[in-house]
């Protein structure tokens, strides 16, 4: 293979044309802005950081959360405690940090736009701001809002959620998170540094409608929004149906990241994602056998196995984790109740917190504890007093 064209300078193609250049390949990576600030996202769990130690052993500035407190009506307030630490950059800043890595590997980097591509021979060719460049295979790291429409997954308005907010001048130690009702979504809080991003984000309402919700929660805090900058992004967050046909790789072409709808349903969390679908991509290419062809089946089969199953298992549980009900109250209230009163579901809600539960394993695992939880809540209720007292009793 002569050259490996990377449309897309995030994460994923960043850390796709690094492992590729390290391997010895001739790798371009093409992006009109190169690094580049996303104010909602920037958030790295545990199951990425001790997957890839290069990034929390760096000199990047970040900030490392160890609590968060949830809230949802009617339940108050829980501070949950994280053993395992939430890192949180500018998203600049760990761009940045990622190209030069790709940069040092040996990876070409160009400012520049691709605006479109067409097959040429068994190879590519692809249109840029600059002109004209051949390439042998594609990676398309182009993000949610992908200009590139016969590559990458195909995104309908169900298969979307929204994310806005403002920077918001100020600091804290923790990360809040608000659940609403009937929104299946959330409000959060970001410690940033240098600033605080405060957002939401909502699938099934209009931009429109989830911005006042965010400003009558602002209000209701005493956070004002006045001067402060706006920002609004698109997610992936794919409809259960759609993960069965989800367009990741083509004809000498392989889909990353947000480009290949890669995204958390529940959380919108897509950085791991970003990061894990670059490095099995690469693996992909790499292997010595076969060509272009067995290449993409074989990374179709590292997403399922590796991750893609589970994610497609959380969009069957995002509208019941939302909108459901449990014990005839909702199911965020009880979330909360639960992390308040019972250590083994806080236990639960730390290790989703850090990536290490699966979505596959949850019900078995809330099943497998769910006595226990509930003699916790009902012993923290005070029950424990009376069952005393009526032992004792003649």
């Amino acid at each position: 293979m002569k050259r490996v064209a990377v449309l897309g300078g995030g994460p994923a193609g960043a850390f796709a044309a690094e492992k590729l250049a390290s391997a010895g390949l001739d790798v371009v990576l093409m992006d009109e802005k190169l690094a580049w600030e996303k104010p909602c996202g920037g958030g790295l769990t545990h199951k990425a950081y001790s997957q890839y130690p290069f990034l929390i052993d760096n000199s990047t500035p970040k900030r490392m959360i160890t609590e968060s407190v949830l809230a949802a009506p009617k339940a108050g307030e829980v501070t949950l405690k994280l053993g395992d630490p939430l890192l949180i950059y500018s998203r600049l800043d760990l761009n940045r940090m990622m190209l030069e890595r790709a940069e040092r590997a040996g990876a070409q980097i160009e400012k520049t736009r691709v605006m479109g591509m067409e097959r040429k021979g068994a190879g590519w060719r692809l249109e840029t701001a600059g002109g004209k460049l051949e390439a042998d295979f594609c990676i398309v790291a182009t993000g949610a809002r992908n200009p590139l429409r016969d590559v990458g997954t195909q995104l309908t308005a169900p298969d979307t959620m929204t994310a806005l907010g403002y920077y918001v001048q100020g600091d804290q130690a923790r990360i809040d998170i608000q659940f609403l009702p009937d929104l299946e979504g959330y409000i959060w809080i970001f410690p940033r540094c240098g600033h605080l991003s405060v957002g939401i984000c909502g699938k099934g309402e209009p931009a429109s409608a989830l911005r006042k919700r965010l400003e009558a929660y602002m209000a209701g805090r005493g956070i004002s929004w006045k001067g402060a900058s706006f920002y609004s992004h698109l997610l992936p967050s794919l409809d259960t149906k759609s993960w069965k046909h989800n367009r990741v790789a083509g004809d000498a072409w392989m889909a990353v990241g947000d480009a290949a709808g890669l995204v958390d349903p529940i959380t919108g969390e897509g950085l791991y994602y970003a990061i894990r679908s670059g490095d099995l991509a690469a693996q992909s290419l790499l292997a010595d056998v076969g060509g272009p062809a067995e290449s993409t089946d074989r990374y179709r089969g590292l997403l399922r196995r590796d991750f893609a199953a589970d994610l497609e298992f959380g969009s069957r549980l995002a509208k019941r984790v939302f909108l459901g009900r449990f014990l005839y109250a909702s199911v965020p209230q009880r979330m909360v109740e639960f992390t308040r009163r019972s250590p083994r579901f806080a236990g639960v809600m730390q290790d989703l917190f850090a990536g290490k539960q699966p979505y596959l394993g949850l019900k078995r695992r809330l099943m497998r504890n769910l006595n226990g939880s509930l003699y916790e809540i009902a012993m923290s209720f005070g029950f424990g007093r009376l069952v005393n007292k009526a032992e004792s009793a003649p």
